[in-house]
């Protein structure tokens, strides 16, 4: 507010003089020298930077010129190396390139913020396998059952639970195999209970724990086998809950079986205490 002070009569601003430092010459007019100070300093490297862009500039077309005097001459000539002051282009693969890293950076900051690459952004759009197309079909039974082995040209399916399997490769389920007998067939309850020629069916009513838990093993099994590739899955007709639950080949095993349903059998027929007592309202 000084200069308000000088027109009111009071204290006039100090004069101004150039600094006494280097001087160096003006890159916009001719002649003139400034100061080499900081504030200076971004339009003098600017101008320099503009200086070296027209040395590199002169010196690409020289060498453009002479290429073509020798094509003139019907000389050969290499290819001409583009100009390094040219402007590229970003175009397509520019583009992608950055969409890449945007991503890639994303994912790395989700998984330093929160902990997850898609920042605890779960869909089926992050489940990349489901948008893969895929030759698994669907089998009924009859058709699972073509693929026994005993059809030349074919290959050789099982399936587990419902999940069908290429198992063509394992030698024990060619025809005379060891496993043989679980080709073409959904034998889960066998794989659970040991059964194999017995249970050589899908219904797993009645397993015991452990004979779940052996199921679900060889699932994991057939699953991760680097040799059986999965090939789609069978549908199998309901099961009737009143139909009798296949028996264990075990004596033992079939014996305490046969008592357990017994037992349920027995229960599910015993009216409970509150039937029994009634709710203590009569009918009107």
């Amino acid at each position: 507010m000084s200069w308000l002070k000088g027109m009111a009569g009071g204290e006039q601003p100090a004069p101004y003089f150039e600094s006494d430092g280097p001087k160096v010459q003006d890159p916009n007019i001719p002649g003139r020298m400034v100061a080499n100070k900081t504030a200076n300093r971004p339009f003098l490297a600017y101008k320099e930077y503009r200086d070296k862009q027209e040395a590199l500039h002169l010196e690409w077309l020289e060498k453009k010129k002479e290429r073509d005097e020798k094509i003139a001459r019907g000389e050969k000539v290499g290819p001409l190396p583009r100009d390094p002051t040219a402007t590229q282009e970003v175009g397509l693969l520019g583009l992608l390139k950055f969409l890449v890293y945007v991503l890639i950076f994303a994912s790395l900051a989700g998984k330093f913020i929160t902990g997850s690459y898609t920042w605890e952004y779960e869909t089926r759009l992050t489940q990349l396998k489901t948008l893969w197309p895929t030759n698994q079909r669907l089998f009924s039974e009859r058709l699972l059952a073509e693929f026994d082995g005993t059809t030349e040209g074919k290959p050789i399916y099982l399936a587990i639970d419902g999940d069908v399997y290429d198992v063509s490769k394992g030698k024990a389920y060619q025809p005379g195999g060891s496993y043989h007998i679980l080709a073409g067939v959904d034998a889960a309850r066998a794989f659970g209970t040991g059964c194999f020629k017995q249970h050589r069916t899908y219904d797993t009513r009645g397993m015991s724990e452990s004979e779940l838990r052996g199921l679900a093993h060889w699932k994991k099994f057939y699953a991760e086998h680097k040799d059986y590739e999965k090939v789609g899955r069978v549908s199998h007709p309901p099961i009737d809950p009143a139909s009798p639950i296949p028996e264990h080949c075990d004596p033992k095993k079939a014996a305490k079986q046969k008592e357990e349903e017994e037992a349920n059998a027995k229960r599910s027929k015993t009216p409970s205490k509150d039937e029994q007592k009634g709710d203590g309202h009569e009918e009107l």
